[in-house]
């Protein structure tokens, strides 16, 4: 099932409504970065509060996204990321270290906000 990426300004949310399968988690990647490109998104926030289990190759996925978003001027926040789910990748030995985590959508959009100049936001450099 594809998770639905929403536009918010320059930002992106793909919300995931529940467990990916590899395909699933491949084709986030591909829209994710297709999006970036299409609206030159300057941030990504990928909701995970839906997901009560995660894989080792989700997991690695997700911090794929986050560094290849990066190099393409996007900042990433994994957000909604559930007690029983961390405390899992912590046993497996899955961490998000390299990236960003917040614990909602709301404080995701408030990191996001301070990341990215305000003129990058409104779009007001753009051209220069």
């Amino acid at each position: 099932m594809p998770v639905p990426i929403l536009k918010q300004g320059t930002y992106l949310i793909a919300s995931v409504q529940s467990a990916l399968t590899d395909a699933d988690t491949e084709r986030l990647q591909d829209d994710l970065m297709k999006y970036v490109s299409k609206y030159r998104a300057q941030g990504i926030i990928v909701d995970l509060t839906a997901i009560d289990v995660m894989d080792s190759f989700a997991a690695r996925s997700l911090r794929t996204i986050a560094h290849m978003t990066k190099l393409r001027g996007a900042e990433t926040v994994i957000v909604g990321l559930q007690p029983e789910v961390a405390f899992a990748m912590v046993q497996l030995g899955l961490t998000f270290e390299d990236m960003h985590t917040a614990l909602d959508l709301e404080e995701g959009l408030a990191w996001l906000n301070r990341q990215v100049p305000r003129r990058q936001r409104d779009g007001s450099d753009r051209g220069r």
